[in-house]
């Protein structure tokens, strides 16, 4: 409250009555504090500001007193109808500003006591309570270094459980406090992530309160803030902070082998190399902001996994579902956040992972929304289906085919040429389509009645005199010609194949070469500690069997590694639910080679000569800086 509390070096506490007898009796205390509280009023202040010097102390000061402290708060819980705003505001805001970290546990029950009356004895008093509880999420800075400390943890938990008791004691005996503490909890969120770096463990409470008592009536509203501040550490971290740029003569990224002895020398990512841009993992795990999000992201992830647990994830997910529509969807250049729902659906495929894709298909072929976030919509689709490990392919096909009849459709009504400008939603279905086939082609022609659900129609689209070969990127093209191609999918005549694959007007025009607008949200993730909970139920680039690979050339290695992830994939993803953080990277380094070296797809294009380098599947494309770019 900005008030300048009194000297308590001049003061002394004197609690003894008449005889000088120190042992009072609780009426008694509060008769003495009442006393102290109504002489404010006549202006005889001495006993009120001895009060106020006892309720400021703390542990480190050379005054304090533990016992006075716990008796003295004790006391005024007794007497909370004498208080008020107009007479004690240097005693209100000392109380308001006591920290619990400060304190023994004795205080500290003493201390949620008088809260708790404080809130449940006047109206005005409320939001002072809430705000003070609230304010104890974030431990001092000087225990940040600590926290893992046995003591600090014990620390740690003694305040926490007793402040998420108090708001839910307030909650019991205030009916509306529970919409007062969200705008406090969303409004006391640290949103200086260089200077607070506290915000970890206020989100962990976030988090807390939506899976406690409270989270019926508070839950949705604080998830969403939660994804709210990932995204907006997401954003705020640079393709410069991920990317070392080289000199180049191609923007586009581009998949190169990288043999073992070379990975070897970084983590599971350093396989990714880009002409022009070269991923480096070890300067985006510099980046304080990248870190931080990381953190957020593993917290986030293991409250998933305890919804799980608890049986309520589809609760849960139904909230995120609402986030990610409104947040994620429409954030520009999201690069990880996006990933909290991917973990949903992979920690519960038969519900959310279901109903992640229903929605973004129905954003994609009904009407009435925006060109760009049915085109975000379709982009995410695309790359969660070819990503998702644990969707069947059966339920791939079902999605694709959706796709497919709605691009057939809409080709049905265009009798135009190209033009990329005014058929964008089009060729960004088209696209979605080709880029699922890409990793999923071979496992959909095992099955021949799958097949056979959108062959006929895909070819029609291909033959249409709007062109998507020709208009799509590049490189997604050709894969997924080659390996149309290898499958004998259709007849690759002159009609599919364009002069110039690598780069054409129409292609640039789009979302080519050059201004690369279109994007794949679920490639592979780059914070370490959240990749570490994503890899097991992730799809790699490298470890998709394309129509054209001679099983013959596999090694014998990774054939045992794919015969355990297929046979056993549900086993290891139960034990790797179980471990530790620690654990599981020790886990997933058994098959890091395996699942990260991020190979190319195709060594040479078999679409022509003309290309002076073979076309090679994206790992990542970055949207342009224009503003139509998603």
């Amino acid at each position: 409250m900005g008030v300048e509390l009194p000297n308590r070096n001049t003061l002394s506490y004197n609690m003894a009555d008449d005889d000088g007898d120190v042992s009072l009796s609780d009426r008694e205390l509060v008769k003495h504090v009442r006393d102290a509280l109504k002489s404010v009023q006549s202006g005889d202040m001495d006993k009120y500001n001895q009060l106020v010097a006892v309720i400021h102390t703390k542990e480190t000061d050379y005054t304090y007193d533990e016992a006075l402290l716990e008796t003295s708060l004790k006391a005024l819980s007794g007497t909370v109808s004498n208080i008020d705003f107009a007479h004690h505001e240097f005693l209100l805001s000392a109380v308001f500003g006591m920290s619990m970290w400060n304190y023994r546990p004795a205080v500290m029950d003493a201390l949620v006591d008088l809260i708790i009356s404080l809130a449940a004895s006047n109206g005005n008093f409320v939001d002072s309570c809430l705000d003070m509880l609230v304010s104890n999420f974030k431990p001092p800075f000087y225990l940040l270094d600590k926290l893992n400390q046995d003591n600090v943890r014990r620390k740690k938990e003694n305040v926490l459980s007793r402040v998420h008791r108090a708001l839910k004691s307030i909650a019991d005996l205030v009916p509306l406090s529970p919409l007062r503490l969200m705008l406090i909890v969303i409004q006391r969120m640290p949103t200086n992530y260089k200077k607070d770096y506290n915000i970890v463990e206020y989100v962990e409470n976030m988090l807390k309160l939506e899976s406690g008592e409270l989270g019926e009536l508070v839950g949705s509203t604080i998830l969403m803030a939660v994804v709210d501040r990932l995204i907006d550490l997401d954003v705020e971290i640079g393709w410069d902070d991920i990317l070392q740029d080289e000199p180049s003569n191609t923007s586009i990224f581009e998949m190169e082998l990288e043999d073992m002895d070379e990975a070897a020398d970084d983590d599971e990512l350093s396989g990714c190399k880009f002409p022009g841009e070269t991923l480096n993992r070890k300067s985006l795990g510099a980046n304080i902001v990248a870190e931080l999000l990381d953190n957020l992201m593993v917290r986030t992830f293991d409250h998933l996994e305890s919804c799980k647990d608890a049986g309520r994830l589809i609760e849960v997910f139904e909230t995120l579902l609402e986030s990610f529509e409104i947040t994620i969807l429409t954030a520009y250049k999201s690069k990880f956040a996006q990933f909290v729902i991917f973990y949903a659906c992979a920690l519960d495929p038969e519900n959310c992972g279901v109903k992640f894709p229903m929605m973004l298909s129905n954003l994609f072929v009904r009407d009435g929304r925006s060109e760009l976030i049915r085109m975000s919509a379709v982009s995410y689709l695309a790359s969660y289906l070819s990503r998702g490990r644990f969707l069947s392919t059966s339920f791939i096909v079902s999605m694709l085919k959706r796709l497919v009849d709605w691009c057939l459709e809409y080709s049905k009504f265009q009798g135009g040429d190209v033009n990329p400008k005014a058929h964008r939603v089009f060729y960004s279905g088209c696209q979605a389509i080709f880029y699922v086939l890409c990793f999923r082609m071979r496992s959909i022609m095992d099955v021949p009645r799958l097949k056979q659900l959108f062959l006929m129609p895909l070819e029609q689209i291909l033959k249409h005199k709007l062109n998507p070969l020709l208009v799509c990127l590049p490189s997604v093209v050709a894969e997924f010609l080659r390996q149309a191609k290898a499958a004998r999918l259709f007849t690759v005549s002159k009609a599919f194949i364009f002069d110039d694959l690598l780069e054409s007007e129409h292609s640039r025009e789009f979302g080519g070469l050059e201004r690369l607008d279109m994007f794949f949200p679920f490639d592979p993730c780059l914070l370490k500690n959240s990749n570490s909970f994503i890899q097991p139920f992730f799809v790699f680039w490298s470890r998709v069997r394309t129509t054209y690979d001679n099983d013959e050339e596999v090694s014998s290695e990774e054939d045992d590694v794919d015969d355990f992830l297929n046979e056993n994939a549900e086993d290891a993803i139960d034990d790797m639910m179980v471990r530790s953080s620690d654990e599981r990277d020790l886990y997933l380094d058994e098959f890091d080679y395996a699942l990260n070296k991020m190979s190319i797809t195709p060594k040479y294009s078999f679409v022509g000569s003309q290309a002076e380098k073979p076309l090679r599947m994206p790992s990542r494309i970055r949207p342009s800086t224009s503003p139509e770019s998603l």
